[in-house]
């Protein structure tokens, strides 16, 4: 069997072990969705008319909801973090070290896994926005898979960077804790209120990082309004992000002995 063979199916295996714990232990992924879902009701039906500056409920609804999409798949990659980190530490990946498997395929099969639980969570969230009001407006075919792409990317982006953290995690709690940023940058960004309405001196903070420029390129697209450079620098963020956590765990992973 070819190299490329060899992990391809290998990372096919570990994909379908972390997809059955997924299945199996539902309760961390339910109870990382229930912040979105709970920051998006609380947001429309408390502080929606008050935020709105007069337009209601359903304008700050359609403003609101690109940042919690995004902010949905920081809160999941938390998991992917934890359980790293409980590979590591229960000996599993040491295990793993001595049979005769290709190496990458266990970094591969987590990252994978949690793209595709982090883009089903989005469509769950997106879903209950949909219940609750949420129309996309002016997007068409193309601005959708726009749209789809952009949350495969973030993820594929946010989960390295999760993988990373975890590697070097000495356990569960202390990953959750270390990944927690990913769900405290969307709070510092554009995702609930515009930058022109923040304090001066915080505008710099919420306008560099990686969220707000992803979320006012899901805003666009989904509204059809205009993406501007936002979109050029969402996708740098996350290929700088992929990259970055990629060689970051890579390199944590064949330096550490398991």
């Amino acid at each position: 069997m070819s190299t490329l063979a060899l992990a391809v199916r290998d990372s096919s295996t570990m994909l379908r072990r972390n997809l059955l714990h997924a299945r199996r232990y539902p309760s961390l992924t339910l109870n990382l969705l229930l912040t979105p879902v709970m920051l998006l009701l609380l947001f429309v039906y408390v502080f929606g008319n008050a935020m709105s500056g007069g337009a209601g409920r359903s304008a700050y609804l359609a403003y609101l909801l690109p940042g919690i999409l995004l902010m949905t798949i920081g809160s999941t990659v938390i998991g992917t973090a934890v359980s790293v980190s409980t590979d590591m530490s229960e000996g599993i990946i040491a295990r793993f070290r001595t049979m005769a498997i290709h190496r990458g395929s266990i970094l591969v099969g987590h990252v994978v896994g949690s793209v595709l639980q982090s883009v089903m969570s989005v469509v769950l969230v997106g879903a209950v926005g949909v219940a609750i009001g949420f129309r996309s407006s002016g997007a068409g075919v193309l601005a959708w898979l726009a749209a789809f792409g952009l949350v495969v990317l973030f993820a594929l982006a946010l989960t390295w960077i999760a993988v990373g953290m975890g590697l070097v995690s000495p356990n569960a709690e202390a990953a959750s804790n270390n990944a927690m940023p990913l769900i405290l940058l969307p709070l510092l960004s554009s995702a609930f209120v515009p930058l022109h309405s923040m304090p001066g001196w915080f505008q710099p903070i919420a306008r560099y990082q990686p969220f707000t420029p992803a979320i006012e390129t899901l805003r666009g697209l989904l509204l059809g309004t205009p993406v501007g450079s936002n979109g050029w620098l969402a996708v740098a963020w996350c290929v700088g992000l992929a990259v970055l956590g990629y060689f970051w765990s890579t390199a944590k992973f064949d330096k550490d002995p398991g």
